[in-house]
C-alpha cells in the first residue's frame, strides 16, 4: 500500500457570514474525495467482479453515476443499466455486498491512497476544539473503515454513517447524524464534510450545515453554486484562511 498527498495550488473560500466552521460539536466527513482517494480502483473494481461471482453476469460501471452515490446504490445502478431484474437483484444483493467486502479486504494492502491537502491538520485542528468527529460516506461500513485504517486516519474517529442499509445518501447522514447526537448531545451543532453536490444535498435534506471541498470531481465554483455554508478548495485551503482572518 502507498500513502501520498495530492498537492493543491488553487485556493479558495466562501464562508457564509455568521457561520463558525470550526465551532460546531460534531463533523461528519465524507471518506473518497474528502478525505482521501485509493487510485488503485480496487473498490470500483468489486462491483463487477462481486456480481459475476455471485450471478455470473457481466456488468459495467461505465454511465453509471457514481460520485456522491452509496454503494448500495451504485450496485442497484449498475445491475438495472445491465437489465438484471431487481427481482433476481434483491435475491443476490446480500451475497453481492459480501463478496465486495472480501474482495477488498483480501486486497486492502494493495490499496493505494492519496490524502487530500490538509486532512490531519483539519482533523488535528478540530480535535483540539473538542469536536467529536465521525464519517458519513458512500462506503459499506467495512470497506470504509479499511480506507480509513489503512490510510492511517482510524484514530481520529469515533463512529460512522455507511450505506450497507442506506441507498440514498441523505439517510446513512441523517443515520450518523443520530449517532453524533446520541454521543455528543441532542443540542449537538453537526456539520457534514463532502466534496460532491450530492453531500451538500444530503446535508440540506437534514437541515445540517455543510463544508463543501472542491478535492474531488467538483469545481469550487460547481459546489459554490449549491450554497454549502462553507465552500473551500481544501482543507489546507481553508485552514489557512482561517488562520489568517481576524
Amino acid at each position: 500500500m502507498q500513502i501520498t498527498s495530492f498537492e493543491n495550488q488553487k485556493t479558495g473560500v466562501r464562508i457564509q457570514p455568521g457561520f463558525a466552521w470550526d465551532e460546531q460539536d460534531a463533523y461528519l466527513f465524507d471518506i473518497d474525495g474528502t478525505l482521501l482517494r485509493d487510485t488503485s480502483r480496487i473498490h470500483y473494481k468489486s462491483f463487477a467482479f462481486s456480481i459475476q461471482q455471485v450471478m455470473g453476469l457481466e456488468v459495467s460501471l461505465d454511465g453509471v453515476s457514481i460520485h456522491g452515490s452509496t454503494d448500495t446504490a451504485i450496485l442497484r445502478d449498475a445491475c438495472r443499466q445491465a437489465k438484471i431484474p431487481a427481482e433476481l437483484l434483491a435475491l443476490r444483493r446480500e451475497a453481492i455486498l459480501k463478496a465486495m467486502r472480501l474482495k477488498v479486504a483480501e486486497q486492502r494492502h494493495d490499496l493505494r491512497l492519496r490524502l487530500m491537502p490538509g486532512v490531519e491538520d483539519a482533523l488535528r485542528h478540530l480535535e483540539r476544539k473538542g469536536a467529536l468527529l465521525g464519517v458519513a460516506t458512500g462506503n459499506l461500513e467495512e470497506i470504509g473503515w479499511i480506507k480509513i485504517e489503512e490510510a492511517g486516519l482510524r484514530h481520529w474517529f469515533r463512529f460512522g454513517g455507511f450505506s450497507d442499509h442506506c441507498p440514498v445518501r441523505a439517510e446513512l447522514v441523517g443515520n450518523a447524524a443520530r449517532m453524533a447526537r446520541e454521543m455528543a448531545g441532542d443540542a449537538a451543532r453537526i456539520c457534514v464534510v463532502g466534496d460532491t453536490p450530492r453531500d451538500i444535498a444530503a446535508a440540506h435534506a437534514n437541515n445540517l450545515p455543510v463544508i463543501a471541498i472542491a478535492t474531488g470531481n467538483f469545481s469550487f465554483d460547481d459546489l459554490l453554486e449549491l450554497q454549502p455554508e462553507v465552500c473551500a478548495s481544501s482543507l489546507a485551503g481553508l485552514l489557512a484562511h482561517t488562520r489568517v482572518t481576524p
